[in-house]
C-alpha cells in the first residue's frame, strides 16, 4: 500500500490517482485527493493538505471532502475543494464557494479557422483590449445604474437578454439558463452593489482573461461533432466573476456570520470556515445573496461576449451570426447550489460547494440542455497564457466520485510575489510572441504573475479526470491572443 507524508498528515492510496488523509479528530468524514504522485507533491507545499482535513470537521458534510488535481491553498477551503453538507441538517460556508463568487468561464465557438485570422493577431488584440474593460477597478463595457444593477441581480442572463445584449440561444447554453431564481437583491448591501455598478462587463485582474484559440486536437470526435468543434478552429474563451459586486458581498457575510454564529465556528479547527447552520436565517440570507452575484457574473460574461461579437464584426466586416459565434457553454466554478445526489444509496438535497471546481454532469442528466443530454455536460478547463486548454465533458462516474464535479483550470504553483521575483514581463511577452501567441495585459506585473511557470501542467490535471471518468477529454485548445488586467 502507497503512503505519502505531509508534516503531520498521512495519505494512502487506494486507487491509481485516489489519495485518502483517513478520519481522525474532528473530521467527520475522510478525505480524497485525486492526483498523481507529482501534482500531490506540488499540492503539499502550501496548507492545501491541512485546509482539506479541515473542511472534513464541517457540520452535515457528506462521504468525503475532495480535492481536485489543481488543487491549492484558499481560503479556509483549499482551491479544487468540492464539499457537499445537508441541506437541511448542515451548514453553507462562503469560503466553500470563494471571494469571486461565481468566477467561471464560457467559450465562443466561430466558424473561423486558424487561417483566417494569421496576420491579424494584432489588430484583434488591439480591438479586444480596447473593446473590453481588464485591470484593477477598471470601468464596465455598459454604464449601469443601481436600477440596472438590482434588475441583473434579480434576473441574470435574462436581463441581457431583454436589453438587446444576448440571443435566447445563449441562455440555453449557460449553466441554470444564467439564472439563479433563488436570488434576493435585498440581500446584498448598497456597497456590495456601487461597487458593482460600474464592471458589469469587465474583465478585472489577476487569473481572469479574455484569450483566442484555436483547436489543435480532436480527442472524440463524435462529442467534438454535438458540441460544434473542429480541427483548426478558432474559439474565444472568457474568464471572469463578479468583480468587486461578488467580493464584497463574501465580506459582509463572512462578518456576519462569525459574529452570529460565534458558537459553530469555536467547534471548528479554523476560523476561515465560517459557516451557517441550515436553516437558520444566515444560511438562507447568504444562499440568496450568492444566488443574485451569480446572476450578477454570469451578465459580466455576457456582456463581454456582446463585446467580443462586435469586435469580430469590426475585424472581419460581417455580423457575428454569420461568423458562427455561438455560445458553446459557460460553467461557473465558485459556487454552492442546492442539489440532490445520491449518498449510501439515498437521495438527499445537499449544499454542494465548488470551490475551483467545475460542474460535469453526465449524459442523461435532467439539467442539461437537450443538445448535450445523450452527450453530457461540455466542461472547460483552462490552462495558462502559454499553455494548452481543454473542453471535456461530463463524465459517468462523476456523480459518485466527486458530486458532479471536475477541475477548473491547471492550479497555482507559485505564488505572486515569488512569480514576480522569477519572471519579467518583456521576457515573457517576447517568448510568447516566438510561439505565435500574442500578450496584451494592463500592467508588467500582471504578466508576470501569471507567467506559464506559475501554473501546474494542466494536461496532466485533464489526464487524471478522464482517467478518473468525472471529465472526459474532448478536444485541446492553444492560445493566439491574450488579454489581461
Amino acid at each position: 500500500m502507497t503512503t505519502f507524508k505531509s508534516g503531520n498528515i498521512s495519505l494512502t492510496q487506494i486507487e491509481e490517482f485516489v489519495w485518502e488523509i483517513p478520519r481522525s479528530g474532528d473530521m467527520i468524514v475522510p478525505a480524497r485527493i485525486f492526483a498523481s504522485e507529482t501534482l500531490l507533491e506540488q499540492i503539499s507545499q502550501d496548507k492545501t493538505l491541512e485546509q482539506l482535513k479541515n473542511t472534513a470537521s464541517l457540520p452535515g458534510i457528506q462521504k468525503y471532502a475532495i480535492c481536485m488535481p489543481d488543487g491549492h491553498q484558499g481560503y479556509g477551503f483549499p482551491v479544487g475543494g468540492v464539499v457537499a453538507t445537508d441541506a437541511n441538517n448542515g451548514c453553507i460556508s462562503p469560503g466553500g464557494v470563494g471571494y469571486d463568487i461565481n468566477c467561471g468561464v464560457r467559450m465562443i465557438k466561430t466558424n473561423l479557422s486558424y487561417s483566417d485570422l494569421r496576420g491579424k493577431e494584432e489588430s484583434l488584440g488591439k480591438l479586444l483590449f480596447n473593446k473590453v474593460p481588464a485591470g484593477l477597478g477598471k470601468g464596465g463595457v455598459l454604464n449601469t445604474s443601481l436600477e440596472d444593477i438590482e434588475e441583473i441581480l434579480s434576473l441574470g442572463v435574462e436581463w441581457a437578454l431583454s436589453n438587446g445584449y444576448a440571443v435566447p440561444e445563449d441562455l440555453d447554453f449557460c449553466e441554470d439558463r444564467g439564472r439563479r431564481t433563488d436570488a434576493d437583491p435585498t440581500k446584498i448591501s448598497l456597497r456590495a452593489k456601487q461597487r458593482g455598478k460600474n464592471q458589469v462587463g469587465s474583465l478585472g485582474s489577476g487569473n481572469h482573461f479574455l484569450e483566442v484559440q484555436r483547436v489543435v486536437e480532436i480527442f472524440r470526435e463524435d462529442v467534438a461533432h454535438s458540441y460544434g468543434l473542429s480541427q483548426d478552429q478558432i474559439v474565444v474563451l472568457i474568464h471572469t466573476g463578479s468583480r468587486g459586486l461578488g467580493h464584497q458581498t463574501c465580506t459582509d457575510y463572512l462578518r456576519k456570520i462569525e459574529m452570529e454564529h460565534a458558537t459553530l465556528l469555536s467547534k471548528l479547527p479554523d476560523k476561515e470556515l465560517a459557516a451557517a447552520p441550515s436553516g437558520s436565517q444566515l444560511a438562507s440570507d447568504y444562499y440568496a445573496a450568492m444566488c443574485a452575484c451569480i446572476n450578477f457574473a454570469w451578465t459580466n460574461r455576457q456582456i463581454i461576449t456582446y463585446a467580443v461579437r462586435l469586435v469580430f464584426e469590426e475585424l472581419f466586416n460581417k455580423p457575428w451570426e454569420d461568423l458562427g459565434m455561438d455560445l458553446l457553454y459557460d460553467v461557473a466554478h465558485n459556487i454552492a447550489k442546492k442539489e440532490f445526489h445520491m449518498v449510501n444509496g439515498t437521495q438527499r438535497e445537499l449544499f454542494v460547494h465548488r470551490k475551483g471546481a467545475t460542474r460535469a454532469f453526465p449524459a442523461g442528466n435532467p439539467e442539461l440542455p437537450s443538445a448535450f443530454k445523450t452527450v453530457g455536460q461540455p466542461v472547460i478547463i483552462p490552462g495558462s497564457m502559454g499553455s494548452d486548454s481543454y473542453i471535456l465533458r461530463g463524465g459517468d462516474a462523476s456523480l459518485d466520485l466527486t458530486f458532479g464535479s471536475t477541475a477548473h483550470g491547471a492550479g497555482r504553483i507559485l505564488s505572486r510575489t515569488k512569480a514576480k521575483k522569477l519572471f519579467k514581463a518583456s521576457e515573457i511577452q517576447a517568448k510568447l510572441k516566438e510561439q505565435n501567441i500574442h500578450v496584451t495585459a494592463t500592467l508588467d506585473a500582471t504578466i508576470s504573475e501569471e507567467a506559464p511557470g506559475v501554473y501546474k501542467d494542466v494536461s496532466e490535471v485533464v489526464n487524471i479526470s478522464d482517467f478518473l471518468g468525472i471529465g472526459d477529454k474532448v478536444a485541446r485548445t492553444y492560445p493566439v491572443v491574450n488579454i489581461k488586467g
